[in-house]
């Protein structure tokens, strides 16, 4: 059932499934199960927590940002919860740094991070997990527009940082580092983002298994035990320090892209940045959340590797 709503939600054209759309899903869900609670944040509300970084990507978009909040509660208030973040780009042109045409209506899949997670809350809810799960998918649009991000840009995150972006479709880890710093108010028992991130995925390990990193050893081996079962296979990759220095700006705290070198790993340090306070893993699912060509679809993952996680913490 998660995976077949995840597939049904991604598979929407951009201009059905908006980050409103989205939201308004997220909160019919919350509706059909006593135990799951939504709440969604506007762009009043993100500014008012000084989430500069998410909000600069969604000023290229008529759409308004969300950042759907979905609270599972299974067991004791006292209970640390699991926290899943998704991306939740319900279309990514990649702002001025615009995607080539060929292929850009696939750029609707760049939510899937973020369908699977409110799909794995449903999956969690369904079955009644003895745990507590909160699912964060922050929603906006990456569209270029006169008041959108310019290469050189400098923004504040919420953590205090400040970032400078050297490529505008570089924006997914801007909304998603802001969105891990919100989750530091649920004191976390772990963090998991999964999203659409990186192209250098893609090039590194196909679309077979999806791109794993993590500040922990027993998270990422809980992971990788969840993936060996479910099926939903996941190859981890190094989050070295060395990789850092590919992050260094001349006039900010950090920049948003590292080069062409190790992409996938860039990419994950620069989340690291934002993830230093508690036990974290990201899943890139570039290359697994949907086909391309004559079978072109959604997939449904990384719901089963999600799930099937989420079953291991409450056995």
């Amino acid at each position: 059932n998660g995976v077949k709503l995840t597939r049904d939600l991604a598979n929407l054209p951009g201009n059905i499934c908006t980050p409103t759309y989205l939201a308004e899903q997220a909160e019919k869900l919350a509706k059909t199960h006593k135990k799951l609670k939504a709440k969604i944040l506007d762009e009043a509300d993100m500014d008012e927590l000084g989430m500069g970084s998410f909000l600069s990507v969604s000023r290229g978009s008529r759409q308004p940002a969300k950042l759907v909040v979905l609270e599972y509660h299974g067991c004791s208030a006292k209970s640390k919860p699991y926290v899943l973040i998704g991306k939740g780009l319900t279309f990514d042109a990649g702002g001025i740094s615009l995607k080539p045409a060929a292929s850009m209506d696939e750029m609707k899949y760049d939510m899937c991070g973020g369908a699977s997670v409110i799909a794995t809350l449903a999956v969690a809810a369904e079955l009644e997990l003895p745990i507590n799960v909160v699912g964060l998918v922050p929603a906006s649009e990456n569209l270029p527009d006169g008041a959108a991000n310019k290469p050189g840009d400098i923004v504040t995150s919420m953590s205090g940082l400040t970032i400078e972006i050297l490529n505008t479709d570089a924006e997914g880890r801007l909304i998603l580092c802001d969105t891990l710093t919100y989750a530091k108010r649920y004191d976390p028992a772990a963090v998991i983002d999964v999203a659409t991130l990186t192209g250098a995925c893609i090039v590194a390990l196909g679309r077979h298994p999806s791109g794993l990193m993590s500040n922990d050893e027993e998270l990422a081996s809980a992971v990788i035990s969840a993936s060996d079962t479910s099926g939903d296979r996941v190859w981890r990759l190094p989050l070295w320090d060395d990789y850092q220095d590919q992050l260094k700006s001349n006039f900010a705290d950090l920049a948003n892209i590292g080069g062409p070198d190790g992409g996938t790993i860039t990419a994950g340090c620069f989340l690291s940045r934002f993830a230093e306070e508690f036990k974290w893993a990201h899943v890139d699912i570039a290359g697994t959340a949907w086909k391309t060509g004559t079978e072109k679809g959604a997939t449904g993952r990384p719901v089963p590797l999600l799930a099937q996680y989420l079953i291991d913490r409450a056995s």
